[in-house]
This record gives structure tokens, sequence and C-alpha cells, in this order.
């Protein structure tokens, strides 16, 4: 499992949905996940996003997570509806904290870590099942530090579990994952937030983007990229503001702890509460399409 060391880098983020439709859709109401965080390790230099046909209203805010939301209305009749958010990021790569920090002492409590005491709950319907106690135990052994334990359970992850795109949804449980022992990133990313949580650790789930490098002798292919999901365990830490602590990013679909090849766009307790777009329509349409392309290519190189 690779480690972090300093640096950062820059990045533009090209994110298009596109939906067609088989009749007429005569309102569209959408929210948008698209903007990517701003945080200590990550700046957003510029960003917007387009719509087409142009929304009749359209507002931004900001949901209970602090994420950037975008909220419109699309009142022209159509057949075709696209979304496209473009930013330019900059990341730079986090440090690990020390590793002696045995894993019991990072159970954030409402007077040390009132923010971050919810992202060790369950999720509604539960998540954590006695097999997920389990299989978190064998590497969250007593006395055990937080990042060896993290370490471990990220690699286990990756071994045990097969990347198979289209062999889940975003619906698809946990349970439903351990018993196929298949699935994607998001997925991947959930068992790790319920393994953390089984155990009283906060855990979040991390939604962004990856910017993959070519093989060697090869150009960089456009669109080749993809929205990826990724956790975080939380970790005291006196030296920040309120003891608030901060949170280590580790990816069990690739076996790393995250750096400055990712790129944060929204965090939450769970994919729902972060879906990077969603929506309601009106239509008569039997049918309807979906397709997404994402690109992630580095700046200044």
């Amino acid at each position: 499992m690779s480690g972090n060391d300093s640096g950062g880098r820059c990045y533009r983020v090209w994110h298009r949905t596109t939906y067609t439709y088989s009749d007429d859709v005569t309102s569209s109401y959408g929210r948008a996940y698209l903007q990517p965080r701003e945080f200590a390790g990550q700046r957003v230099l510029s960003h917007d996003v387009d719509i087409d046909p142009v929304p009749s209203d359209r507002s931004v805010g900001a949901d209970v997570y602090g994420n950037v939301t975008l909220y419109f209305h699309v009142t022209a009749a159509h057949r075709r509806l696209e979304v496209v958010g473009e930013s330019v990021v900059e990341v730079r790569r986090p440090a690990l904290p020390a590793a002696e920090l045995p894993w019991e002492q990072a159970r954030p409590s409402g007077g040390a870590a009132p923010l971050a005491v919810e992202f060790a709950l369950d999720l509604q319907p539960p998540e954590i099942t006695a097999e997920v106690t389990a299989y978190a135990a064998e590497s969250f052994t007593p006395g055990r530090s937080l990042l060896a334990a993290v370490t471990e359970l990220t690699s286990r992850i990756h071994r045990d579990f097969a990347y198979k795109s289209g062999s889940t949804t975003v619906s698809t449980r946990v349970a439903d994952v351990f018993a196929a022992r298949r699935g994607v990133c998001q997925d991947f990313a959930r068992i790790g937030a319920a393994c953390l949580r089984s155990h009283g650790l906060a855990a979040r789930y991390v939604s962004g983007y990856l910017a993959t490098d070519p093989p060697p002798g090869q150009e960089r292919l456009v669109g080749a990229d993809a929205t990826h999901a990724w956790a975080a365990v939380w970790a005291p830490d006196p030296e920040t503001p309120d003891g608030e602590g901060h949170w280590i990013g580790f990816d069990p679909t690739n076996d790393t702890f995250t750096d400055d090849r990712y790129v944060t766009l929204s965090w939450g307790r769970d994919y729902a509460d972060v879906p990077p777009l969603r929506g309601i329509i009106y239509t008569d349409a039997r049918e309807s399409t979906i397709a997404v392309g994402v690109d992630v290519a580095p700046l200044g190189v």
C-alpha cells in the first residue's frame, strides 16, 4: 500500500451527463453536486455548470455537510438534457498522521468531536451486520495503531472483493456485496465505512475523481476517467481549531491512501447523500438513457 509525501497538482475536471427521452419532458427539476469542495488540501480556482436547455430557475446553496449544491428547473419542453460541470482545482498531497495513535483513541465523542459523531453512526436501514463487525475485527485488534489497522483493512478489501463494473447498483446493500464478493468503487468505499463504524470509528463516504496515468509510451485518453468513490476515517488532532481533528482518506479499490491524484467533489455518510446528479421529471416517455463522460486533465505538465 502506497504512502504519501508533500507536493501538489492542478487539474481541469470536465463532467458531462446527458439524458435522452423517447417523448417530451415538460418539467425537469435537478440537484447537482458538481462543484469540488474547498478545504485545506484542495483549492477551487474556477467552476461553472452549463445546462441545456437553459433552466428558467437555478440557485446555489450548501447542504448540511457543507457541500455546494446547484438546484435547477427546466420548463422548456425537451427530449434531451445535458449538464456539464467544468472546474479547475489545485490539490495538495496530504500528510499522514503519526502512526502511534491506538485506534480505540480515535473514537469520537460528543465533547471532543461533536461534528464527527454523526459519521460513526450506522445508516438506516442498517449496514452493520455481524459479518461486517467480524471482518473488521481482524484488522482492528486491541491496541493496534489506527494507521496500521486502516492500512490492513484497505488491503484486505482490495484483495477479498473483485472489481466488476455493472455488478451492482447505487442501491445495492453492503450485505449483498459481502455475499457476492464483487462490486465497484462505491461498494468498496461503503464496506470500508461500515467496517469502521462497526468499531465506533467515524467514517465519511467521499465522492470525487481520480486522475489516471496512461500506460508508458501511450497518450492519455480523453474520457478515460470516471467518477470515483473512497472513504475517510476521522482522527483526533488537538492542534486543529476546537480540536476538530482531521480525516484520512483511503481507497480500497486501489489499495492506497488518497494523495494528490484525488479530487474531492463532496462527502457525506453514504452515496445517497452526495450523488453527482439527481432529479425529478414530468413526462410520458417510456424510455430514457443516460450517458456520463468524465475527464480529469493535469495542467502545467
